[in-house]
């Protein structure tokens, strides 16, 4: 993320300014590895992610309203990779120097921290999404209005909290041209707060609750489909019902079921019902035939929620934690420097939490390959193709 340079009192961020350059600019050591690195990270992330939205594109299977977020969160991926990883591996390869202009340096530092931010944004969307699925099915609208305007929604906030860099935020007095970074530390502690440490525990609240709720789901119904199983009792009792023979009475002899040709089957023979010994007092009522109960139109829209939807959310912890995983260390580190102008942070550990944040948005497809069996059978069709 853009935002991972907080200066210092000079205004330079510490050990990385023009007089750090030494042998770890231009193609020498450190920056050949950068610059290998970095191709190797942007072909990851272009390939896996377009993989992901072509796959959503292509496959009707795919195209549910958890997925729809999915493609958001691989764009906010391609995006980085397009706008915001060339650059940064361009500084790295540089010794953390920055050659161009300041009105770049701007412009990347802006849609670093709106792309951070709309993934972040996504995974937060997701979870409210999931919950609303859970909590109120009946109203959960399937046909992707909601999700989209909630998609929409989520890039529009992003936007908004890194405005004010394009707004001229970091043009302030005596700033280095050499060092590409947020000025201001009050937006740095802003940024923080808004991209990371309200919306993560947010999102992992809602997400508890949901699994939560999903648990006792399944509960409840394991013990309904438990409690439909006919049992026959052992020893004297109400009268039953045979599967074959119908509704009868103790003293209403069983039937002697006569064989008789099906019209639309000549070679299935099938049980005719109707010869039965029986007295007029002890044949029953059609009402009193057990009929196949017919599905609500509760039960078949909660079905159409909890089936593939069901599904696909068990790769979402997976998403979700790898995300906390690369980011955690990065946004720890960016705003003790922030809210700590005197600690000391080493260069080195900056470059690296920030690696390890870009590394993130070439995880999430190999998660939906390795986890997701649908998204998989549709990343071999697709790449066969």
């Amino acid at each position: 993320m853009g935002n991972r340079s907080a200066t210092d009192d000079g205004g330079l961020l510490a050990g990385r300014g023009p007089e750090s350059l030494g042998t770890g600019a231009g193609l020498g050591g450190a920056g050949a590895a950068a610059l290998v690195g970095g191709v190797l990270l942007i072909g990851m992330v272009l390939a896996g992610n377009s993989l992901v939205c072509v796959s959503v594109a292509s496959e009707r299977t795919l195209q549910t309203p958890t997925n729809y977020f999915i493609v958001s969160l691989a764009a906010a991926d391609l995006l980085l990779a397009v706008l915001v990883l060339p650059l940064f591996v361009y500084s790295e390869v540089q010794g953390g120097v920055w050659l161009l202009s300041p009105r770049l340096c701007d412009t990347l530092m802006a849609m670093d921290v709106m792309l951070c931010t709309a993934s972040i944004f996504n995974l937060c969307a997701i979870s409210v999404d999931r919950f609303v699925a859970v909590t109120v099915p009946l109203r959960y609208n399937q046909q992707g209005q909601c999700q989209l305007l909630l998609i929409a929604a989520t890039w529009l906030l992003s936007a908004a909290v890194a405005a004010p860099v394009v707004c001229g935020l970091n043009d302030v007095p005596g700033r280095d041209p050499a060092v590409c970074c947020l000025e201001d530390r009050d937006y740095v502690v802003y940024s923080s707060v808004c991209s990371f440490f309200l919306p993560c525990p947010l999102m992992l609240l809602l997400y508890s609750a949901t699994f939560r709720r999903l648990r006792r789901w399944e509960a409840a119904r394991h013990t309904k489909l438990h409690s439909r199983t006919p049992r026959r009792p052992s020893g004297p009792g109400p009268p039953v019902s045979d599967p074959i023979q119908g509704p009868f009475f103790p003293d209403c002899p069983p039937p002697s079921p006569s064989l008789r040709t099906s019209p639309s089957d000549s070679s299935r023979p099938e049980l005719d019902l109707s010869q039965r010994p029986c007295s007029p007092g002890c044949l029953l009522p059609d009402a009193a035939l057990p009929q196949p109960p017919a599905p609500s139109s509760r039960s078949r829209r909660g079905a159409k929620i909890t089936g593939r939807e069901r599904k696909a959310m068990r790769v979402l912890p997976v998403v979700v934690g790898a995300f906390l995983m690369c980011w955690t260390p990065f946004f720890v580190v960016h705003i003790t420097r922030a809210l700590c102008p005197a600690c000391f942070v080493s260069p080195r550990l900056v470059s690296a939490v920030t690696w390890l944040g870009y590394v993130n948005s070439a995880l999430n497809p190999v998660i939906y390959t390795v986890f997701n069996t649908e998204f998989r059978k549709v990343f071999r069709k697709t790449l066969r193709c």
